[in-house]
């Protein structure tokens, strides 16, 4: 499964992308997360089904600090895919 999530409310500045990361190599999950200049913070997740799917779970909730007031879902593009690279990083902010 390729997911490509965008996270709103407060979530840059409380240390979300490290903690997404974490959470996601802990998992199996590779892709990358990002900030964004609207100040949200967007990832696509790569594995199976189900542990994409319980991240995503777990990326309601971030780390302490954060208030995740939504997140939008949708199919990864081929483009995004291609920045995985099979592993979880943290890529320059867009």
């Amino acid at each position: 499964m390729m997911l490509h999530i965008i996270v709103s409310g407060v979530v840059q500045g409380v240390g979300y992308r490290q903690w997404l990361r974490e959470r996601a190599l802990a998992a199996g999950v590779t892709g990358w997360v990002r900030n964004r200049s609207d100040g949200m913070v967007e990832a696509l997740l790569c594995g199976a089904p189900e542990t994409v799917e319980n991240l995503v779970s777990e990326a309601r909730k971030g780390p302490r600090g954060a208030v995740v007031a939504d997140i939008e879902r949708r199919e990864a593009s081929a483009s995004a895919a291609a920045l995985a690279n099979g592993d979880f990083t943290i890529a320059r902010s867009i």
